[in-house]
């Protein structure tokens, strides 16, 4: 399997970081694997456990939790599941702060709308919707462009997408820091 031809776009506007992939999968097995799959596809460098992270789950449920566990029963909360539509989309509160640390006040936590559609055929694109930086204060605006860079959301999708089989991707292995 291959990414198409400029499947993987990205831009911040504004308040928003977009960016999509087309893999070739359908829909639902696109969303079994991203929920199913996800301590095996999770970037390493989006976990504070890094090498060390022993397990990263999303719970499939309005409510449930995006959180990663690591060495000697290290845990930490990542996102909360705002909306559960399987397999079309998913809605979450995205609980990082600009600075990489936990948030835990919602009024300040961003919001991720990832998306499942049909191309058409036999494959899938995934839409990441990454909005509310603001809620983040005055460093969201700096996060959102970090977020829409090649270390962002096209990087995490990119990491799904060879997860997933596919061969061509290049997008660099380490997230650089902007601090």
């Amino acid at each position: 399997m291959t990414v198409h031809s400029r499947a993987i776009e990205r831009f911040a506007r504004d308040d928003v970081a977009h960016s999509h992939l087309v893999i070739g999968l359908s829909p639902a097995i696109a969303f079994e694997k991203f929920r199913h799959d996800i301590s095996r596809w999770w970037p390493r460098e989006y976990t504070y456990s890094g090498d060390h992270v022993e397990d990263v789950c999303l719970e499939g449920r309005r409510g449930g939790l995006l959180w990663e566990r690591g060495p000697e029963g290290f845990r930490c909360d990542l996102a909360r599941v705002l909306r559960w539509v399987a397999p079309d989309r998913m809605i979450l509160r995205w609980q990082i702060s600009p600075s990489h640390r936990p948030e835990p006040v919602p009024d300040r936590a961003s919001e991720v709308e990832i998306r499942f559609v049909s191309d058409g055929g036999s494959g899938t694109r995934i839409e990441v919707e990454h909005r509310a930086f603001s809620r983040h204060g005055n460093a969201g605006g700096e996060y959102c462009a970090r977020m829409s860079s090649d270390t962002g959301w096209p990087y995490i999708l990119r990491c799904f997408a060879e997860h997933c089989g596919c061969s061509d991707a290049n997008l660099p292995r380490l997230l650089r820091s902007v601090a």
